[in-house]
């Protein structure tokens, strides 16, 4: 079976997503839990899980989660970390998103986090999370966004050229538009910048596309740049993305 580029990209680089500190250390993992009070008799599903911290924060709180991806060295990942930490409540399940092999209504919550924006259609994700969830029950996202217009183009295209399965990120208000519109009430919403460190954002590529994606970054247009804010410190470049988190109830 051919690879899709998600599985390529992530397969490629699978290690760097355990310790990869936007993943693992992201001040919404633990806002998700937060904000979301997982109860524990509940049964959570997390889409799209990586290297699993989604699945791993939530762990200690719930009955079950079943952790999915469509990436095996993603899956060959988590299953040992779940050994290593002594998860005995976390299942592991091979899922595309747009196509979840569940029950219908037969989780209390659905988690999904720095995923959509490399989904085929997350329309598609939002009607399967719909089915799978009980009435009532839970989905919480976060997920790299973008401002609207010029600004929110040039940074997805930036995104892109470094991982060419980012397909899209997409505005707060398309994310309010298509939860309402697939049948979820929100009940929160908040987004919130995000440092990122050039050098380890950008390793997976030669010297050659690194000086690309840097003139990209600090060779742009103020509006750009007033959204990305890169800052060279002592030769160490960072610069900024920005995630939004919502929580929304299954109509």
């Amino acid at each position: 079976m051919t690879k899709s580029l998600v599985q390529e990209q992530f397969g490629a680089t699978a290690a760097h997503y355990l310790t990869s500190k936007p993943h693992a250390k992201g001040k919404s993992l633990e806002r998700l839990v937060e904000l979301v009070q997982p109860q524990p008799a509940w049964r959570a599903l997390d889409v799209a899980t990586g290297a699993g911290h989604t699945a791993y924060a939530f762990a200690p709180h719930v009955a079950r989660v079943w952790a999915t991806d469509i990436t095996e060295e993603m899956l060959a990942l988590v299953r040992d970390e779940i050994a290593k930490r002594k998860l005995a409540n976390v299942r592991v399940a091979y899922a595309k998103a747009e196509a979840l092999p569940f029950e219908d209504q037969s989780f209390d919550l659905v988690t999904c986090r720095i995923a959509p924006h490399h989904f085929d259609s997350i329309a598609g994700f939002l009607d399967e999370a719909r089915r799978v969830l009980k009435s009532g029950a839970t989905l919480a996202i976060a997920d790299n966004i973008v401002p609207p217009g010029s600004v929110g183009d040039y940074v997805n295209a930036f995104e892109r050229l470094r991982d060419p399965s980012h397909l899209r990120a997409w505005t707060m208000e398309e994310w309010r538009a298509a939860l309402a519109g697939h049948g979820f009430a929100v009940r929160h919403e908040e987004s919130a910048a995000k440092s990122i460190e050039f050098s380890s954002w950008a390793s997976r590529h030669d010297a050659n596309m690194q000086a690309l994606l840097k003139a990209m970054l600090v060779e742009t247009t103020p509006a750009v740049k007033a959204f990305l804010r890169p800052e060279e410190n002592e030769g160490n470049l960072t610069f900024h993305l920005s995630e939004g988190l919502f929580i929304a109830h299954r109509k």
